[in-house]
Formats: structure tokens, C-alpha cells, sequence
């Protein structure tokens, strides 16, 4: 957003200039002797005086009497200016020079204020000689008359040695004192103005928490109100809204904290219709107001330093504002100028000045080894304290006296103020009251003790109301000693804690406020490492570190992210807890489901929800929409038309971002007319159209091209009349339909429809929009290859100042090279392979260089992909390699934060290193994809896209499936096994009713039963015919359920009288019959003495090497067999495999055929395969010509009612980050992980529910099983067998899902 040539945080008269050549005067030099002081002066030669840079007078510059962190000196600019350099030199000629040192700055020489810069009290580093000069240009500008410079380290040979300059230029500004009474009337010149463009700045400087510095209102509700609450700055802007009045026009917003320090704040407010820049002390928000209005209507006046006096009672009871303003501009006028020659009306004041009071407060600033001792009255019978404090840490030691005899402490313990008492003269007494809440707050609060004989009194923040007091009978004699902040003698007595961090003020001991002046001098009291007149309290959540909702916590010397429920991770909630896409999803071998995904990463995009469908050659992405299907549209004309508004499951950002990473998109679009009209073709105005992306109409229709005015059928050239291009624009009276596909990307997807022709008697029309399906991800895809280590590529340069992040893949043969490099003066970023085992992340924003390192148990450059993921923040640094090894550095607790580089982006190789050799794919930085392939593309020695992706994902691949390369990605090629899917993992299975068989013929035989199937699925089955037809070895595998027995599974015949069959004998029991000749009897297994007709699914896995038969039933242990020594061990001339019953010529085994044969197998059979051939999938999915070798009889109804389910472990949380153990109530947490078993309760009431659920089930079981065999839709002539009897325990059934259920459904699918 521009508001011209004034920028953000300066005010339209450009007091402040800013860091231009001309403000860089030399200010220190032409001072006089006296503008210098100091702590102490080593000896007159010394004197502060000669520390002027470059100069030679007396010693050689300044030297204090002690080196020691007392010290300081200090410089009177003689008035306010502007500073933006200082310069330090050692004294000439000599061992004494400081390294290191801090910056404080006063207008007064009084409640100094530390220098900060990224977001800590700043450290310059100084010398390493005497006469060498090291200048330091300020990060922002600082506006003071008195400047102190405070050595922190010096000399290790000498002592501490300075010559100084400072740098800047002149500053002037009006300031106007504002004693909490007195306002400023700026009237207008118009009784009502209607303004569209603001610019309000000013300065202000306030030890008060609460006050309104501007207001502004009309009678129509607008305003415009500034004020202080909580020590925070608080916007408030209406400029008005249609609906209910003007409440929902409110907007609000809170910027920075702890303002009431007494210390100068700017403020800038730029306004363009409802667009507002709100600056305070450089930090810029940015925001839109609510409601639709652009104008602020304001009546009269605007007021600054409270709310106006116009005779209405005053709103809220809001404080006016106490303190100092400067520099008050609005729109170009000099509000402050104007007042000073009385243009302005100041009535109001008691007493109107132009300079500005100071505080008479003295504050004392301690850390973790800090105390101040001051003196009491001795051996008195009343202690009386107060004092005022602020901080953020939640413990800590405030008060700590010895008693004569006991002691007294008052310390902070979880935010609350506790006193403890303990007396031990006579028998001992010990006192513990607590009073106060939440005052690690970062504020000021105030504390009033008072003990005196049988009463104690503690008071927080002059609440007298809820004060705590105690009259509890006691006798205190003081010992003269009170301690603040830290006590760390060794005494008999000691307090509970023994330090304290933050700021105390306004210290009174025994109704006495403490001279502070006093203690500085020595005069009185002691104190150690405490710095005096000044608080140096930082608020390190403001501005929020943490990212995408994260919640920000603060102790004195660091804060703390809470990223709960944000769908983002990381010590600064940066880092997204989900993939990308469905196509990462994918390559994790994740199948079909709805998951979270986050296409811009660390972006500000926030997770939202998609369906995922991995189908055998793309994954589709969908985003449902809210119309339901063939909603009605009735009474809608060309006047009036009815909009129908689509809103989906994501925000027009996030669905916006999936188009633009997909290679194809489409939505289907439906109408359904009646004596309705839909675009009015060929040459009329159309009655209906869509809205799109970007809010354009769109008046082609699904099946059409953008910009051409037609309906699918006028593309086509098949529509009802062809005089028209739509079967709805013939008018006609029957229902027509209109569909088709939408695919123009940049128009998608449809967020509403106006529909024009539904009013005339007998018209309506029923509009279907599908949801928004897309496949393709073009940026998880995004990839080259970099075929020379001279080969690049560069892009413009990485922006990551205070939090970066960059992933990537990388794919490569070599042991060595760098991935990308970014370079600044002295900041620099670098991700390398430094090894065939390690890689390296390095960077240096300004406090020295740091490498982290990860190294990978086996080597990188195994031509595999392999997954770099690394992220800098303010917090920490992180390098994450394969989702599994990773490095952590945490930030220092003070320096430079902030990562300035000016180099382009290289990547593949860097300035004077060795090249990277491979691929690198999918990079992106703080969420941003680089686009490699398009710069590959003009780029020698590196090529657009990359090779070779099954050496990392054929993995996925399960059952024998095999990869297959494609330019993005692979996919699974199933047709020689007996599953489907993406995965090879979907199980093919088919339910069979007494008489149904499936024959698969081996060799060039095909079966004489007629194939019947209806299936569309086409199958190469040439490779799954085995031209081999004597075998050495079977391997045969598949699942089933049943209720029924006796009956055949499978049976393999031959053209000799060899022969395998697996049966279920008469009980339920399993067998299997070999006879592979030179036996009198077929050699049987009995494979387990269970009944196996129970409905329940079992898996059975034979193998036969020669004499060697393996058997695996369900997952009970391998039983192993052999044939005995007469067997022959070739099964001769294969001729055809059946399964559910046999139907075949030639000889058979008498004993199948009479005991197992009729009325054949009722029941499921899955996933069988029979060495490489899956007969039933080809079956099932064979159209049925000539040449095929397979064929059934019966009714086939494909099912997977005989499948056992397939157990895969579940991943570990490690490796599974995108189910987020959140809160709960959470909507990105809807499946919980429970890694290390299952919750107590949990599992009780789930008992509980399976208990009541199989209950349920066996009814409904034997219900649908009566009716099944009753009403059963097959019959066959052959002679029955005995049936099987039922099983005794076959209501078992009820513990699996009933497989019977899910017969009746897909004979009803299939029957139809």
C-alpha cells in the first residue's frame, strides 16, 4: 500500500530525516570540556573530557579509577538530536581500549533508556587497538541530549580505555505537557467532513497506563479514537457499515506494550478508504476496517489528549492522557504549532505548557545477581513497606529482612505476591498470606505491606477492598535491613528464593521514600550489579515471534511458542505439521482418504481439509462445495435473476493454491431444465451464467471452451435442436439436461451461479455443480538435473530476515557438492552434501558463522531421494534429513536476528565451491516453490525434470506389484497379481452361489463354458498365461469365507492324471490332495483340525518345491510337508485350474467329485493366485474375447467379503507427523495417536460398545442368513449331496464384519 512520498514512521514534516547524508555530523567533537562526565576519572589526564576521537590531549583519552561494569561516560549534546552513528577509539598510546559496550540514552540525564536492536538491549563490539576507529550505524534512529556509553569488556592487558564520537543532526519539535485535564479542539472548518484519506502522526511520552490521546466522531457513529490501555496502544475505526447500524463497521486493533516507560513513542496513522497503515516505533500493521464504507464522517472537531467537552456525559469513564506529546501532525497540519500561537482552542488547560514535565520516579532495574540493601529503623515493633514492580517471570525474591528474631520475606510465587513471617522468640510463629493474581504481567504493580503487633496488612495495586490481613498474635522486632531483589549471604536465616528479574520504583521503607540519589553516591545502603535510574524491560512477545496463531509466553530473559491446535510446529510455530498435497500423501504410501494438507507450507496459507483419491494412474484432489445436488430454482427472470452461492470446504486463497499447483482441474457443471432457457444461443443474451475466480461472469458452460458461448452439445454438434447450442435453449416443455466439465483452470472454481429464466408457468430448472476435482502437483514434481559441477542456477534473493525455512529432495551418485548458497557483506546461507553421510546447514546473520550437521547411517549418494528440510528463526536453528535425523542449535540469547543478504539465490553450486551432481527437486523456501524447470530450460549443463523415481518408491509397490517410471512420479503396475489399486494392496474377490466356477485354461486351451461377464475392465492377460506346462514348483495363495461344506476352493487339473485340489471336508476342516502319479492314493494333508466354515475370513498360503510342501493357514505358524519317495515330483502338462467347483472331461478323482463337488462352493474367495497367473481377477475383469483362457459359470458378483483384512503397523509419531496430538476440540486433530498403547478408559468402554455390538450383529446375522437360504435367487438341477450341518460355532461370525451382509449388497448391485 503507498500513501505517496511520507513514509511509515516519520511524520509528514520530516522532523526525523532518517539515516541521509545529511544528518551525519560529527556532534561529540566541538563540545566543551564540561559536556563530558564520567563515573571516575583515573587521574586528571584522564578526564572524561579527552575522550574525544582522534585527539591526544591529556593521557590519550578517558580511563575510569576502577575497571569494573560501574562505569560509564557520559556526553551532553547540549539539546535534543538526532544520533545515527557512534564511533569508539582506545586512549592513544596505550593497553586500554574497550571491546565491548552498551548504549544509553536520556533527554534528561535521568530514567535512561538502553539501546535495543532485535529485540534485545544491544552490545556493540568495540576495539582491538588503540588508534583503529570501529563506527556502528544505528538500526534506527534515536533522538537524546545525554548519551552514555557503559564498558562492558576491555583490555586484557590494560584497563579500560575510550575516545569517542557521535554522529547526527540538529532536531526541533513543539512539545505540549498534557497534565490529564486539558484537551486540544482541532475544529474543522466544515461542521461535517467526509474524509477518505488520512495521515495522523505524533509523539508521545507517558508514565501512565491509561489515557486517550485522539478522538474523533460523528452523529452518524462513525469515529476514530487513540488511546492508551494496559500500557498498549489501542486503534479504534468505524467508518460505518449497512447492516445493523453501525456496529459491524467497529474494527480494533492493539499495538505494542509497556508503553507507560516515560520514553518518547512515535505513532503514524496513514488512511486510504479502508485500507490503514498503523505504525508505532517502526513496527507497521497493516489492516482493512470492517463494514463497507470508505469515508470517515466526522462532526466538528477532533480532539487530542482526551475525549472532547461537549457537554455529554463521557463514555466509559476514559482517562485523559497524562504526559508529553510532540510533533502532533494532522493531515499536513501542525497541531502542536498551532496550539503554541493559540489557533487552537485550549481552554480547557489550567495551565498550558510548551516543555515537557518529567517523572520523579527512580526506578531500579535487577537481574539474576542483583540486591539493593537499604537501611530501617532497628529493633521497632512495625515493619511498613511499599514499592512498585513489573516483570515477566513468575517467581522471584522482592523483599528479604532479618528480624531480630526470625525473619521476613516477600517473594513472588506463580504470580502471586506471598509474605512469610517466622518468629522464633519464645515458641515459634510463622505467618504465610498471599494476595494478588497473574502480575508477571509485564506491568506495574503496586505492593503495600504493613505488620505490626497482632495485625498484618498486604494490599496489591491500592485495592483496599480486597486486601489481605491477618490477626494473628505476634511480635516483630525488626533488624534494621531491608533486602530487594536478591539476597545471597549465607545465614542461618534464609529466604525461599534468592533472586528477582525486572524493575522496582517508588520504594518506601517505614513510610520513608528511599533516596536513591543517595545510594547511587554511596551515601547510604549498598547494591550490586543493579542499574539505577532506568528499567530495562523488554516485551519478547511483542511483536508476536510466534507464527500461524501461536501463542506467545515470556520470561524475562526469553519467550516461548504454544503451538497447540495451530497445525504448524517449531520453536516458532513455522513449520507445517502437513504435506503439501494428496500426491505427497501418495509417496508416504498413503491410500485413499480425506487428509489436511497445506499446500504453501510455512506460507500464510493456513491446513484445510481434501479428499485424496490415489487411483492406479493419478492422484485427484477434491474440495466439496455446499449446493446440494439438483437444487430447484423457480421464479427467476432477467430482472431478477436467483444467485445461487457455492461456498466450499477452503477459503478462495486455499482452493486457489490448489489450481495453481495442479496440472489439470475440472468441475462438473448440471442443468436441468424445463421450459427454461440457459445462455440463449445462438445470438441472444444469456439467461444464465457462473462466477469464477477473480469475480468475472463466464458465459460458456461445462463441456465448451472459455469464451465460446455453447453447452457441451453445440461443441459436440448432438443437441436436441440443432438450431440451438444448448438442449435447454430449444425451451422445450420435457426435462433436457445440460452437462459437462469445466476445466479452464484460471476460471476455477465456480463460486456462484445467477440463474434468469424460471418464471413462466410450468418453468424450472435443478442446477448440479460437482465438487472441484484436480491432479497433477506441479511444484512436489518441480525438479532438474545438474549433469556438470560448473552447472547452476539462480534466482533473486532469499528474503528470510527473521524466519526461513527450505526443503527439498535430492537424488544423487556423488559423495560430494552444494545444494544452494545465498551471500550478504558478512551474512551468508548454505545447505551442502559434505559427504556421502553428512549434510550440512550453514549460515551467519552477524555473530559468526554456524554449521549444523546431520549424518545418515548409510550413504546419500545411493541415487535414491532423500528429503532436506531446514529452518532459522529467532529461537533456533533446525536440519531435518529423511524425516529422521536432525540437528538443533538454539539462537544465542543476544545478537543479530535478522539474516540480510544481497548475492542472488545459487543453486546446485556456489561461489569457489564444488557443484552438485544429481537432482534436486521440490525446493522451496518460507513456502515460495522454485520454479526449476523453467529455469533449467535456458540454463546450460542443467536439464528440466528428473529420472529414476522407483528406486525410492517402488517400495510402495506390495504383492509382487511392479513400478513403472513416469516423468512425475511412478506408478504400480498390478496386472500379474491378484490385487488392484494404487498400491497393488486392494484386494479382488468375488462371491460365488451354489453352481458358480471360474476356469482358467493353461497354454493355448480355452474353456468351453461361454464367458457371461459384464465387467468393463479390460486386463492384459497374456501376462498372466505361464507357458510352462510341467512344473517342479506351485505356489498358490488365496483367502475365503463360508458358511457351507463340504465344497472345492481349487482344483488344478492336467492333461495326464496329475491333479492338486484344496477342499473343505464335510466337518469345515481344510485339506489338500496331491497326486502327481506313482502314488495308488492321492497323497492328503489334513492342514488343521478347525472348522473353517465359520464365516470368517482365512488365508491360506501353499507352496511345493519337488517333495517339499509349505503350508501357512491364517497366521499360524508354517507347517511343512513332504511327498513320500514313490511320488513323482513334476506335475505334468497343467491343463486348467477351477475354483468353487469342477466342471471338467478326463479322469477325475472319484472321491472330489462324490464327497466335495456338489452343490459346489457358497461363499467368498479372494486375492488368489496360482504361481503368476490371478485367475479370479482375470475373470472378473475380462471382457470376454476369444482369446482369453478364462470363463465362469454363474452368478460372479465381485466382492471382498472373503478378504482378510490386511494388517499394516501403524507408523510411529516420528515418521507420522500429520496426525497432530492437539487440543482437544481441535478440528486438525481427528485422528488421535496413541503411540504407546491404548488408553485405560478407553479400551473399557470400547469393550463395553464391541460387547452391545456383537450382540446386535449375531441377530441381524441370522436373520439375513434365514432369509438368504429361503429366498435364495439359484437353483440347479444336479443331485444334492448332504449338506453340511451347521457348525457349532458358527456364530462366531458376529466377531468379524457379517460377510453375509455384504453378499446381499452386491447381488443387488450386480442383479439390477
Amino acid at each position: 500500500m503507498s500513501y505517496g512520498a511520507e513514509s511509515a514512521g516519520t511524520s509528514p514534516n520530516a522532523e526525523i530525516t532518517g539515516h541521509s547524508e545529511k544528518c551525519d555530523e560529527a556532534l561529540a567533537t566541538s563540545l566543551p570540556h564540561n559536556a563530558f562526565s564520567s563515573s571516575s576519572v583515573f587521574t586528571s589526564g584522564y578526564a572524561p573530557g579527552y575522550a574525544k576521537l582522534n585527539k591526544r590531549g591529556g593521557a590519550g583519552g578517558w580511563s575510569p579509577l576502577d575497571s569494573d561494569h560501574y562505569q560509564w561516560l557520559q556526553v551532553d549534546l547540549g539539546s535534543r538530536r538526532q544520533v545515527t552513528s557512534v564511533a569508539t577509539q582506545g586512549r592513544y598510546s596505550s593497553s586500554d581500549w574497550t571491546t565491548r559496550y552498551r548504549l544509553l540514552y536520556s533527554d534528561t540525564g535521568r530514567n535512561w533508556k538502553p539501546y535495543h536492536q532485535d529485540g534485545n538491549i544491544w552490545a556493540f563490539t568495540g576495539n582491538s587497538n588503540t588508534e583503529s576507529v570501529v563506527r556502528h550505524d544505528l538500526q534506527h534512529v534515536i533522538v537524546a541530549r545525554y548519551i552514555r556509553f557503559i564498558p562492558l569488556d576491555w583490555s586484557i592487558e590494560g584497563r579500560i580505555g575510550l575516545r569517542i564520537e557521535i554522529y547526527g543532526c540538529a532536531y526541533w519539535s513543539d512539545v505540549i505537557n498534557f497534565d490529564g485535564q486539558g484537551v486540544i479542539s482541532y475544529r474543522f472548518k466544515m461542521k461535517k467532513m467526509k474524509i477518505l484519506k488520512d495521515v495522523i502522526s505524533l509523539k508521545f511520552k507517558t508514565s501512565e497506563s491509561e489515557g486517550v490521546i485522539l478522538h474523533g466522531e460523528g452523529q452518524q457513529g462513525d469515529y476514530i479514537t487513540l488511546e492508551l490501555q494496559q500500557a498498549k496502544l489501542l486503534l479504534q475505526i468505524n467508518l460505518g457499515s449497512n447492516q445493523y447500524g453501525s456496529i459491524l463497521g467497529h474494527t480494533s486493533v492493539t499495538s505494542g506494550s509497556l508503553l507507560d516507560d516515560h520514553h518518547w513513542h512515535s505513532v503514524v496513522i496513514e488512511r486510504y478508504r479502508r485500507n490503514v497503515n498503523f505504525t508505532l516505533d517502526q513496527h507497521t500493521q497493516h489492516f482493512r476496517t470492517n463494514g463497507e464504507f470508505d469515508h470517515l464522517d466526522l462532526d466538528y472537531e477532533l480532539s487530542f489528549g482526551g475525549m472532547p467537552y461537549s457537554g455529554k456525559p463521557v463514555s466509559g469513564g476514559r482517562k485523559n492522557f497524562k504526559g508529553c506529546m510532540e510533533s502532533i501532525n494532522y493531515n499536513g497540519e501542525n497541531i502542536t504549532d498551532l496550539a503554541r500561537r493559540k489557533k487552537l482552542d485550549v481552554s480547557s488547560f489550567r495551565n498550558l505548557s510548551f516543555s515537557c514535565v518529567e517523572s520523579h520516579t527512580f526506578p531500579v532495574f535487577f537481574n539474576a545477581t542483583s540486591f539493593l540493601q537499604l537501611p530501617g529503623r532497628r529493633e521497632h515493633n512495625m515493619v511498613s513497606v511499599g514499592f512498585q514492580f513489573r516483570t515477566w517471570n513468575p517467581n522471584g525474591l522482592l523483599l528479604f529482612s532479618p528480624l531480630a528474631d526470625g525473619m521476613l520475606e516477600l517473594v513472588l510465587v506463580e504470580g502471586k505476591v506471598s509474605v512469610h513471617i517466622n518468629v522464633t522468640q519464645k515458641k515459634n510463629t510463622r505467618i504465610d498470606i498471599s494476595s494478588g493474581s497473574a502480575l508477571s504481567d509485564g506491568e506495574w504493580h503496586d505492593v503495600r505491606f504493613l505488620a505490626k503487633e497482632n495485625s498484618i496488612m498486604l494490599t496489591i495495586d491500592g485495592d483496599e477492598s480486597s486486601a489481605v490481613r491477618t490477626t494473628t498474635p505476634i511480635q516483630i522486632t525488626t533488624g534494621g535491613s531491608y533486602h530487594f531483589g536478591g539476597f545471597f549471604q549465607r545465614t542461618s536465616v534464609s529466604p525461599s528464593q534468592r533472586s528477582f528479574q525486572g524493575c522496582m520504583q517508588l520504594i518506601h521503607v517505614d513510610d520513608q521514600l528511599a533516596d536513591l540519589h543517595a545510594v547511587e553516591q554511596g551515601r547510604m545502603g549498598a547494591f550490586e550489579n543493579v542499574s539505577l535510574d532506568m528499567c530495562a524491560i523488554i516485551d519478547r512477545c511483542m511483536p508476536n515471534h510466534c507464527e500461524h496463531g501461536g501463542r506467545c509466553t515470556q520470561t524475562w530473559d526469553s519467550f516461548s511458542c504454544t503451538c497447540d491446535g495451530t497445525g504448524y510446529v517449531g520453536a516458532t510455530c513455522h513449520t507445517s505439521v502437513y504435506e503439501q498435497s494428496c500426491e505427497a500423501y501418495k509417496h508416504l504410501g498413503k491410500t485413499s482418504e480425506a487428509y489436511w494438507i497445506d499446500p504453501d507450507g510455512s506460507g500464510p496459507l493456513g491446513p484445510f481439509k481434501v479428499i485424496c483419491n490415489m487411483t492406479e494412474d493419478m492422484v485427484w484432489t477434491t474440495v466439496m462445495n455446499s449446493l446440494p445436488p439438483k437444487t430447484s430454482v423457480t421464479g427467476s427472470s432477467r430482472e431478477r435473476r436467483t444467485v445461487l452461492q457455492l461456498n466450499y470446504s477452503a477459503s478462495m486463497e486455499q482452493v486457489s493454491a490448489v489450481i495453481g499447483s495442479s496440472e489439470y482441474c475440472q468441475q462438473e457443471v448440471t442443468y436441468a431444465c424445463r421450459s427454461s432457457r440457459l445462455l440463449n444461443t445462438p445470438d441472444g443474451s444469456p439467461y444464465t451464467w457462473w462466477v469464477g475466480r477473480g469475480n468475472e461472469k463466464h458465459f460458456y458452460w461445462g463441456g465448451s471452451s472459455h469464451g465460446i458461448q455453447k453447452c457441451a452439445c453445440g461443441i459436440e454438434r448432438n443437441c436436441t435442436d440443432p438450431k440451438y447450442y444448448c438442449n435447454c435453449d430449444a425451451d422445450q416443455r420435457q426435462w433436457r439436461e445440460d452437462s459437462g466439465l469445466l476445466v479452464y483452470k484460471d476460471h476455477l472454481p465456480v463460486n456462484q451461479v445467477a440463474v434468469g429464466d424460471t418464471n413462466r408457468p410450468g418453468s424450472e430448472a435443478k442446477l448440479t455443480v460437482g465438487p472441484l476435482r484436480c491432479h497433477g502437483d506441479r511444484n512436489y514434481w518441480n525438479a532438474a538435473s545438474f549433469n556438470t559441477p560448473s552447472s547452476y542456477l539462480h534466482f533473486s534473493t532469499f528474503q528470510g530476515e527473521t524466519s526461513a525455512d527450505i526443503s527439498f529432495y535430492f537424488k544423487t551418485s556423488a559423495p560430494h557438492g552444494v545444494f544452494l548458497e545465498n551471500l550478504g557483506n558478512s551474512d551468508f546461507i548454505r545447505l551442502e552434501l559434505k559427504s556421502s553421510t553428512v549434510v550440512s546447514f550453514s549460515f551467519d546473520v552477524g555473530n559468526g558463522p554456524v554449521e549444523l550437521s546431520v549424518r545418515s547411517p548409510t550413504p546419500l549418494n545411493d541415487d535414491q531421494w532423500h528429503r532436506v528440510a531446514a529452518e532459522r528463526n529467532v529461537k533456533e536453528a533446525v536440519l531435518q534429513l529423511d524425516q529422521q535425523y536432525r540437528e538443533v542449535r538454539p539462537a544465542p540469547a543476544q545478537g543479530h536476528t535478522r539474516l540480510e543478504l544481497y548475492s542472488q539465490l545459487y543453486v546446485g553450486a556456489a561461489s569457489g565451491q564444488r557443484g552438485f551432481l544429481g537432482c534436486i527437486r521440490a525446493l522451496r523456501m518460507n513456502g515460495v516453490t522454485l520454479d526449476l524447470e523453467e529455469r533449467a530450460k535456458v540454463t546450460p549443463g542443467v536439464k528440466a525434470g528428473c529420472s529414476g523415481h522407483c528406486t525410492s518408491y517402488g517400495m510402495y509397490c506390495r504383492n509382487g506389484g511392479k513400478c513403472v517410471e513416469k516423468y512425475n512420479g511412478y506408478s504400480c503396475d498390478c496386472s500379474a497379481t491378484a490385487y488392484d489399486g494404487p498400491f497393488c494392496t486392494k484386494d479382488i474377490g468375488g462371491f460365488f452361489e451354489a453352481g458358480t466356477l471360474v476356469k482358467y485354461s493353461f497354454g493355448s486351451e480355452v474353456g468351453a463354458v461361454a464367458p457371461s461377464s459384464d465387467r468393463d475392465a479390460q486386463i492384459s492377460v497374456g501376462e498372466l498365461t505361464p507357458r510352462e506346462t510341467n512344473l517342479m514348483r506351485e505356489d498358490l495363495a488365496f483367502s475365503f469365507s463360508t458358511s457351507t461344506a463340504p465344497s472345492v476352493l481349487v482344483y488344478v487339473s492336467s492333461h495326464t492324471q496329475d491333479y492338486m485340489a484344496v477342499v473343505l471336508r464335510q466337518n469345515g476342516t481344510l485339506q489338500l490332495r496331491y497326486d502327481l502319479g506313482g502314488l495308488k492314493e492321492p497323497f492328503v494333508v489334513d492342514v488343521d483340525q478347525r472348522n473353517l466354515a465359520n464365516g470368517q475370513p482365512h488365508t491360506v498360503n501353499i507352496s511345493r518345491v519337488e517333495r517339499s510342501i509349505h503350508i501357512q493357514l491364517d497366521h499360524y505358524p508354517t507347517a511343512t510337508y513332504s511327498l513320500p519317495e514313490s511320488s513323482d515330483t513334476e506335475f505334468n502338462l497343467v491343463k486348467t485350474l477351477f475354483l468353487g467347483k469342477v466342471f471338467e472331461t478326463g479322469d477325475i478323482d472319484p472321491v472330489l467329485i462324490e464327497k466335495y463337488n456338489t452343490p459346489g462352493f457358497v461363499g467368498c474367495l479372494s486375492r488368489v493366485q496360482f504361481n503368476s497367473v490371478a485367475p479370479l481377477k482375470a475373470a472378473l475383469r475380462s471382457r470376454g474375447p476369444a482369446s482369453v483362457p478364462v470363463s465362469h459359470q454363474g452368478k460372479l458378483v465381485e466382492s471382498n467379503c472373503g478378504a482378510s483384512p490386511l494388517t499394516i503397523p501403524p507408523m510411529s509419531a516420528a515418521t507420522d507427523p500429520w496426525h497432530v496430538d492437539g487440543a482437544p476440540g481441535f478440528p486438525f486433530n481427528e485422528e488421535r495417536v496413541i503411540p504407546d498403547g491404548v488408553n485405560r478408559n478407553s479400551a473399557i468402554i470400547g469393550g463395553i460398545i464391541a460387547v452391545v455390538i456383537f450382540t446386535i450383529l449375531c441377530t441381524l446375522v441370522f436373520l439375513i442368513r434365514y432369509m438368504f437360504r429361503h429366498k435364495g435367487t439359484y437353483h440347479t438341477n444336479e443331485a444334492k449331496g448332504a449338506e453340511s450341518s451347521e457348525s457349532a460355532d458358527a456364530a462366531i461370525i458376529g466377531a468379524e464384519p457379517p460377510f453375509t451382509e455384504t453378499i446381499e449388497e452386491s447381488k443387488k448391485e450386480w442383479f439390477i
